[in-house]
């Protein structure tokens, strides 16, 4: 990827906050190497402010998997994730969705990635209330802090205490809407869910299962694994690849990434194939 591209490096405010060292490294490597716009929004509006006055320049996301997991979303609702290539250099807490995709973690492998990288294009999961999936999709979940509705995130992944936590949770807070304080959520336990993968039952609701996962997996298929209840003997995961995935039965959570979503009752989600863009290390 040719290094006179001109980048809009959009800085989130959760990671300039909580690692403002490697952020400034990240900016002093990127700006060795290429020309570059830098915005700093202070929330939601302006973050998607920022992508929408890109012009031609390519985005590059600093921050977690939250924030990649945000430019993703929105891009796909303006549905222009087909010409844009995004990159990431992952700073804050949450980075287990970068690590998986592939890109460095540490701020000048994952900055000098963006310079000399090429684009890998990736399957996403895409679900009937149009939110998106990048790398693992699971049901039940434990939700942490309610914070949305239906089809939005109501819980974010805690990090590890340290410093900065209580400066992070109010940041985090400060994304989102704030909808009535939810009452206490249960710790789930078995659920009765039919589970449909491609129009082909996997399980039914006469088969209490502990979990289901759902992660896209290459050439436009996703790979689905139910486990069982495990009644004496530990019961086999069941599984199955496809491209649409149902999952219906009482009210249920989910954990999408980096956020919980639900209850719901019925969702199906569909992988599109190479959806999106991702700069990776050229050996990668």
């Amino acid at each position: 990827m040719a290094t006179s591209d001109q980048l809009l490096v959009v800085i989130d405010p959760v990671a300039r906050h909580s690692d403002g060292e490697s952020v400034r490294i990240a900016k002093d490597v990127l700006s060795a190497g290429a020309a570059m716009k830098v915005c700093l929004p202070d929330g939601p509006e302006e973050f998607a402010r920022a992508l929408d006055r890109r012009g031609s320049r390519r985005p590059v996301v600093v921050g977690d998997d939250r924030a990649l997991l945000r430019a993703v979303t929105l891009l796909h609702r303006r549905r222009e994730l087909g010409a844009t290539a995004l990159s990431l250099v992952p700073v804050g807490a949450v980075q287990s969705l970068a690590r998986t995709l592939g890109v460095p973690t540490g701020a000048v492998a994952a900055a000098r990635a963006v310079l000399d990288g090429v684009e890998r294009r990736l399957d996403l999961l895409v679900d009937d209330s149009d939110g998106v999936v990048l790398g693992d999709l699971r049901i039940p979940s434990v939700p942490s802090v309610p914070s949305q509705r239906d089809g939005a995130p109501v819980g974010e992944e805690v990090p590890s205490a340290g410093p900065w936590l209580r400066v992070r949770q109010s940041l985090v807070r400060t994304l989102a809407a704030r909808p009535p304080r939810l009452a206490s959520l249960p710790v789930p336990g078995p659920s009765r869910l039919l589970v449909e993968v491609d129009g082909v039952t996997l399980v039914d609701l006469n088969q209490p299962v502990e979990g289901v996962s759902v992660t896209p997996g290459s050439s436009g298929a996703a790979v689905v694994e139910v486990r069982p209840v495990s009644v004496g003997a530990e019961a086999a995961p069941l599984g199955a690849r496809g491209r649409t995935v149902t999952v219906s039965g009482a009210d249920f959570r989910y954990r999408a990434d980096a956020v919980v979503a639900g209850p719901v009752r019925n969702r199906t989600w569909t992988v599109r194939e190479g959806a999106w863009g991702l700069t990776v290390p050229a050996s990668s």
